[in-house]
């Protein structure tokens, strides 16, 4: 079984789009005049950057779908300036701790936890 493998040429990509791009024939016309695979058509409209020629998507959403997604971000973005805030609360804590064992005269965190028991 051999697998026929099929190039086409440049100007045949750009009639293809022209073809498109005029409404002469839609995309499911084209590959069933053509043989064209689906992919293949959009393939040659991202390598021509023809992205006007892609399915527009529009979505419709009501006024409490739209208060929710609001309401939604804004929580995101709370609770991503939330765990900034611990994150730098942290880093300050691990700091001072350092510090105050090395006060208390050991070299490092590692040895303070070997030599000290926690009740």
């Amino acid at each position: 079984m051999e697998k026929t493998i099929r190039r086409y040429s440049e100007n045949f990509k750009l009639k293809v789009l022209h073809e498109l791009e005029s409404g002469k024939y839609s995309t499911y016309e084209i590959v069933n005049i053509y043989g064209i695979s689906p992919g293949s058509i959009y393939n040659w409209i991202k390598k021509y950057s023809r992205f006007d020629l892609l399915h527009k998507q529009v979505i419709i959403q009501t006024m409490d779908e739209k208060d929710k997604i609001k309401q939604l971000e804004g929580q995101i973005k709370q609770l991503k300036e939330l765990l900034v805030e611990k994150d730098l609360t942290n880093i300050t804590n691990q700091v001072f701790f350092e510090d105050a064992v090395k006060q208390l005269g050991f070299k490092n965190i590692e040895e303070f936890k070997k030599k000290v028991k926690p009740v």
